[in-house]
């Protein structure tokens, strides 16, 4: 059985659970802290980062696009469409989107609130900075503005069909979620569309987690929220 390291609230790592949940395949969890740069993660990967899929005698896949690459080529039943669609407009926006949520979300909204909720409950004394929270919270708005106004014109963020990037961008928004950082109430397009991709069989597997001494915010598991 494959073995995925990660961590519960990293976003990548929950975007590797969602493919393998969606594609029906079990996997062992182990969970990790990277930024404690653990010498044992240090010696798989020097970078300290996750996910990491472990399968098989072959070598560990190290980073995100390495692993989703691999469940795709891997996992995707051949019975039906994958998460990567076959059409090259689709496609192609599909990987923009990716890249969109990956890269851009993730570099000006989701690695500060993670780091200021939740690396630094294990730094000794330190305490979250409202100004870092504050500025993370006022790109979230402008990102949302963005995928709103997607959601506006589409039934899936790439187009008519459920793709890799829906997955993405739900690992990421449902980490902020976990922590209470998602204004809902303004982002009503982008919250029907989560209301659909959260009541996936596949994203079972996220609501079910809890971090020790940090509760989901209200509504997290709720399918009706």
């Amino acid at each position: 059985m494959p073995r995925l390291l990660q961590h519960r609230l990293d976003p990548s790592s929950r975007l590797a659970r969602l493919m393998f949940a969606e594609y029906g395949v079990g996997i062992d969890l182990e969970d990790i802290k990277p930024w404690t740069r653990d010498p044992a993660l240090l010696e798989i990967n020097p970078a300290a980062t996750v996910p990491i899929l472990v399968d098989t005698q072959e070598p560990p896949i190290i980073g995100t696009m390495a692993v989703i690459h691999a469940i795709e080529d891997r996992y995707a039943p051949s019975a039906v469409a994958g998460l990567v669609p076959m059409q090259p407009a689709m496609r192609n926006e599909m990987w923009r989107l990716n890249e969109w949520v990956l890269v851009k979300l993730n570099d000006e909204v989701t690695r500060y609130i993670l780091e200021e909720k939740i690396v630094k409950r294990d730094q000794r004394g330190a305490v979250p900075d409202p100004g870092v929270l504050r500025v993370a919270k006022a790109n979230l708005a402008e990102h949302l503005n963005y995928f709103n106004w997607l959601f506006a014109t589409r039934h899936w963020i790439a187009g008519d069909a459920m793709t890799l990037a829906d997955f993405a961008l739900a690992a990421h928004l449902s980490s902020l979620d976990y922590l209470g950082d998602v204004l809902w109430d303004t982002s009503i397009e982008t919250r029907n569309w989560y209301a659909r991709i959260k009541s996936r069989p596949a994203f079972r597997t996220l609501l079910n987690d809890r971090i020790g001494g940090m509760p989901a915010a209200a509504g997290y598991a709720d399918l009706d929220f």
